[in-house]
């Protein structure tokens, strides 16, 4: 297969020619991956409180399976609650046991980064 042409790094301003996927080169990709993580907040800012892992906890219990792993007939631990609709910090859809799928953090990941893009910014 053939490689694509380098293309320059996606931080304003830089000149630097890159080959990968991310759109950054190294120093920027740092650099835009330290502020996202400043910006999103902890995870107990974000809702994910003792009550969610008490919550998440007894949801894996009743759902130990990946679901989508169950569907490519792979039979894999679930260790993620996924919010099949972003909830956007809506609390009644982040409550919303039907908005609730158990997910292995592989599978997860990969949702994640198709709605969200890179870094939480979505993609057209």
């Amino acid at each position: 297969m053939p490689m694509k042409p380098p293309r320059p790094c996606r931080y304003p301003g830089c000149p630097a020619l890159i080959g990968d996927r991310n759109g950054y080169c190294e120093k920027h990709l740092k650099q835009t991956r330290r502020q996202y993580e400043r910006e999103r907040g902890t995870s107990t800012e974000r809702g994910y409180d003792a009550r969610w892992r008490r919550y998440r906890k007894a949801y894996l219990a009743e759902h130990p399976l990946c679901i989508e792993c169950l569907k490519q007939s792979k039979v894999v631990e679930a260790t993620v609650v996924d919010h099949i609709k972003p909830h956007h910090d809506d609390p009644r859809l982040f409550w919303d046991q039907k908005n609730h799928q158990a997910l292995c953090e592989p599978c997860h990941n990969i949702k994640t980064a198709k709605e969200d893009g890179a870094f939480g910014n979505p993609q057209g």
